[in-house]
């Protein structure tokens, strides 16, 4: 099948055409058909290329990216949370898409939200802002008043935006496929697994009922808290694409003099943020993990809001254990506390890492930050060194690890943006601590316990299936079963002992009774001589009832001694 035709089966000629256009324009269309050498490593590749100039500068890729509109630059948002498959360069610069997107025209915006709700939007506002307050990739946000008097802020899908976002997707795949074919870099990343990941991520932002449920869960989660301040959620006027929230009121985090001029300290702002970021980390499990300066706003009363819920990370109470102990392990200096929870946590595979240099290497590029005040340390050279040793040992991290080291990374950044002087690791310490002594308390104890139990539940319901697998495939040849049997030579002796035993009582049994019925016969029958014992006319019925007996006698006195000896009387 020919690209064009397959253009066309993917999402149209004319959208493929623009893909390439702009691909080529900006340097990457040459890149499909060039074959990389596969001795060097990976890193090497992508740093030689970019240097030699085969691959695109990381701005370039930037600008393809940003013009080719919606889809392409919430993927390359994505890609910018990779930091262990694409190069530093490449990170730093495709951080900056920041969904700055022209916004959709009013009527547009006020027809979905229309359609959504059943009714007129006089019938449902006060008063809706034509003017949209920000504009993203996927939707944007209008300012409303409620009948009420409150202040609300209506976030909506741009129409239009699911179909874009499908035929987009079937074209990334083509591309990625390509790409993969023709560069060892693209194999190495996984560029369709990239894409797949963008697919299953995107279209979850589709839908306002899932971030509105994230906000819900933050509000519970600081409910009562002096410092944060969540947005309230009207779910009566929450859809699949439109979600009402409360209006929060105040400057974004990153201007400085504005915070200054409310009477506030952007030393203290940078303060509630470390304390907010390490209680979602140790207390919560769940974390806002995109708190760049649009989504976190300093309000005129010195709380902070935190607004944008389209993602967010998830850890297992193991997980927040194991992060406990690793910014202990840093706080504390204590490198053998640090291995262990990065092996724990999911960092290190310690069956295929060679876990000495490793701790060697983590050690050197950790040693010179100890006792440096946040404001002293730059946030690209520790991106830089923690980017190149994931990258040495062939680290793949788990999503919400990935997530939880670029939340990391931008929380840092808000610090030093607001000049504080103050220590991530001092302040998560306590909260730490605090997580770790809760681990062994008698209740936590219990709860895994009834979690074991649960999980011994789950495979006994599975092992039938289990063994009809087995069963099954032996019937059909695919493998077989061999049997191997020990220690059934020693039960066949005791059995046979045993069995012999019991004939030997039966006849003593027998030649009593048999003894005891001919002695008490009536008539005594025939007689014979004995001449050896000097007897004559011997009852022959007599003879015999003695001779009975005596058998009887010495097999029984022959079995009681062997029952003896045996000792199992």
């Amino acid at each position: 099948m020919t690209p064009f035709a397959r253009a066309h089966r993917f999402g149209g000629i004319r959208r493929f055409a623009q893909i390439s256009r702009t691909l080529v324009r900006h340097g990457l269309g040459s890149l499909m058909d060039r074959r990389r050498h596969r001795r060097s490593s990976p890193l090497e590749n992508s740093r030689s290329a970019t240097a030699k100039g085969v691959l695109p500068s990381p701005r370039r890729l930037r600008m393809a990216l940003e013009e080719l509109g919606p889809s392409f630059i919430k993927l390359g948002q994505l890609m910018s949370t990779r930091a262990d498959m694409f190069p530093l360069e490449y990170i730093d610069e495709l951080k900056k898409l920041q969904d700055s997107i022209p916004p959709v025209p009013f009527d547009a915006i006020a027809g979905i939200i229309e359609n959504e709700l059943g009714r007129p939007l006089k019938k449902t506002f006060k008063s809706v802002s034509r003017e949209a307050v920000a504009a993203a990739s996927v939707a944007q946000v209008h300012r409303a008043e409620l009948f009420s008097g409150e202040q609300v802020a209506i976030k909506v899908i741009r129409p239009g935006i699911d179909k874009v976002l499908r035929n987009d997707i079937r074209l990334m795949y083509y591309f990625a496929e390509k790409l993969e074919k023709s560069l060892e870099i693209g194999r190495v990343v996984g560029a369709v697994n990239v894409v797949k990941e963008f697919e299953r991520t995107v279209f979850r932002e589709l839908d306002m009922r899932t971030e509105a449920g994230n906000m819900d869960k933050f509000a519970a989660n600081f409910e009562g808290d002096a410092e944060i301040h969540i947005p309230r959620v009207f779910w009566d006027l929450t859809t699949k694409s439109v979600l009402v929230m409360e209006y929060i009121p105040g400057v974004k985090v990153d201007q400085v003099d504005q915070i200054r001029a409310m009477g506030i300290d952007p030393a203290e702002v940078a303060m509630i943020g470390l304390r907010s970021f390490s209680r979602q980390l140790m207390e919560f499990g769940f974390f806002h993990a995109d708190p760049h300066p649009a989504n976190t706003i300093v309000m005129p009363d010195g709380r902070v809001g935190l607004v944008d819920f389209g993602i967010t990370g998830y850890l297992d109470e193991e997980d927040m254990r194991q992060i406990a102990f690793l910014f202990l392990g840093y706080a504390e200096h204590d490198y053998g506390m640090i291995m262990e929870a990065l092996i724990g946590a999911g960092f290190v595979d310690d069956t295929h890492t060679d876990l000495k240099r490793f701790r060697t290497d983590l050690k050197d590029i950790s040693e010179p930050f100890y006792g440096r005040s946040l404001s002293t340390i730059s946030v690209r050279d520790v991106a830089d060194q923690v980017m190149q040793l994931i990258f040495k040992y062939r680290l793949r991290l788990p999503r919400n690890l990935l997530l939880l080291l670029k939340t990391f990374i931008q929380t840092e950044a808000l610090g030093k943006t607001l000049e504080s002087e103050a220590s991530l690791l001092e302040v998560t310490r306590p909260y730490a601590k605090r997580l770790i002594e809760r681990g062994y308390k008698a209740q936590k104890i219990l709860r895994n316990l009834g979690d074991e139990i649960r999980g011994f539940g789950r495979h006994a319901r599975q092992m039938p299936g289990f063994v009809h697998d087995i069963l099954k495939r032996t019937a059909e040849g695919k493998q077989r079963l061999i049997l191997h049997h020990d220690g059934f030579d020693r039960l066949d002796a005791k059995l046979e002992k045993g069995v012999n035993r019991v004939i030997v009582g039966m006849v003593i049994a027998a030649s009593t009774i048999a003894g005891a019925l001919v002695l008490n016969a009536p008539e005594n029958g025939l007689v014979v001589t004995l001449p050896i014992l000097n007897l004559d006319a011997v009852p022959l019925a007599g003879l015999l009832g003695i001779t009975g007996y005596s058998i009887a006698t010495i097999l029984g006195i022959w079995l009681i001694l062997s029952i003896f000896r045996s000792g199992k009387m």
